[in-house]
């Protein structure tokens, strides 16, 4: 089985800094793009940030600046740097991984369950 868990949401005030940590488990053979995605209340899931194995990323445009994505293969982690937050950076945050599986030799995207970022004074 493959796991992917996300950690370090939580209420920030604006102007604020947080940082997410998503770490991928389990029957794994290869880890290749990872990635941030949110979900405001209403709204669509959108991409934030995304990371390839070599370590190229893509960020939304609502972010640049102000949010980078970094990954340790060793550990299986990426991590979401969130500086000088807003009320509208307000979701639910979703990591997300393209992963070959040892076990099943599929490579398909998991999904963590979702991390709360709240930005309110």
């Amino acid at each position: 089985q493959v796991q992917v868990v996300e950690s370090g949401g939580g209420l920030v005030q604006p102007g604020g800094s947080l940082r997410l940590s998503c770490a991928a488990s389990g029957s794994i053979s290869s880890i290749y793009t990872m990635g941030w995605y949110r979900q405001a209340p209403g709204k669509q899931r959108d991409m934030v940030a995304t990371i390839t194995s070599g370590g190229g990323t893509n960020a939304a445009d609502s972010v640049k600046g102000r949010f980078t994505i970094s990954r340790d293969n060793a550990k299986n982690t990426v991590y979401l740097q969130m500086n000088s937050l807003k009320p509208e950076d307000t979701a639910v945050y979703y990591c997300a991984a393209d992963i070959l599986s040892s076990r099943s030799a599929l490579r398909r995207y998991y999904w963590g369950q979702g991390t709360q970022v709240t930005v309110s004074s």
